[in-house]
């Protein structure tokens, strides 16, 4: 069953994505773990497929991580995504909708894509962590990376302050704090160091997909957790490995997000030789 995808990318943070809005594709959880594979399939830290909506959204987004399971969020894969439809539609706005909710998006002016990714939940129910705590100060550490701000920005999301970030190895320390008991469906663990009042530098150790170039929600979530310990203002740009996005959290909570995006390339895809 042959059928066209994209490979796309916002900071090198990359996707692969299937359109099944004209009719419906065999997309188990099986098989998009297999295809997003790096030796054995094509390769993604998600895997997305674009599905029909309607009543105010132009188009459903799909997200898997690595492993197939459903994930709520992915920034930079809405950020593709939109670019996408817009092109399509020569609009210079449209909604993504996901399980998390709907997220209006725009191109701006320098041809990047601004995405709404809806409000911070800051409760530890929203996050969700596993019983009552403070969100701002979690009672979980590794190492140096201890005492970190949580957030779900329809993922879960933990932000490790640190005054270096040489000082914490992210694939060493990422994968036993994404697992700690605290976080009853794991979490994305963000490594942040705080350069100025708009200015933080992050490493994510992303749930289920390991170390990426990049995360969109992880730097939507480091910009309010930093926010509301008082170590930057409620704009800031977040440098990733992959490179920079912009980030603000407005007063009524919703935070924006806007960077670029690229298709790396397009091409027809097997489904049938990957596992059901």
């Amino acid at each position: 069953m042959m059928v066209p995808f994209r490979k796309m990318h916002g900071l090198g943070n990359d996707f692969v994505v299937l359109d099944a809005r004209d009719s419906p594709l065999p997309v188990t959880p099986a098989r998009a773990a297999a295809i997003a594979d790096r030796r054995r399939g094509i390769g993604c830290d998600q895997f997305i497929v674009l599905e029909p909506s309607r009543d105010g959204a132009d188009v459903f987004m799909r997200i898997r991580n690595p492993d197939g399971t459903e994930a709520g969020a992915c920034g930079n894969a809405t950020r593709c995504v939109a670019g996408l439809v817009m092109e399509e539609l020569d609009s210079p706005r449209t909604t993504v909708r996901t399980i998390a909710g709907d997220l209006p998006s725009e191109r701006l002016a320098d041809g990047t894509v601004r995405v709404d990714m809806g409000p911070a939940r800051l409760g530890w129910a929203d996050v969700p962590l596993a019983g009552v705590a403070d969100t701002l100060h979690l009672p979980i550490a590794h190492g140096l990376a201890r005492d970190p701000a949580a957030c779900s920005m329809g993922n879960p999301h933990a932000t490790f302050f640190l005054d270096d970030l040489s000082a914490v190895d992210p694939a060493v320390a990422g994968p036993a704090l994404e697992h700690d008991p605290i976080f009853p469906d794991r979490a994305n663990i963000g490594f942040a160091q705080v350069l100025a009042p708009d200015h933080i530098r992050l490493v994510v150790w992303e749930r289920s997909a390991g170390l990426t170039l990049a995360c969109g929600s992880a730097a939507c979530a480091a910009v309010v957790n930093a926010a509301r310990r008082g170590l930057t203002g409620h704009e800031a740009t977040v440098s990733l490995p992959g490179g920079d996005l912009r980030i603000v959290w407005e007063q009524d909570g919703h935070v924006l997000m806007s960077g670029p995006t690229a298709t790396a390339f397009t091409g027809m895809l097997d489904l049938e030789a990957y596992p059901a």
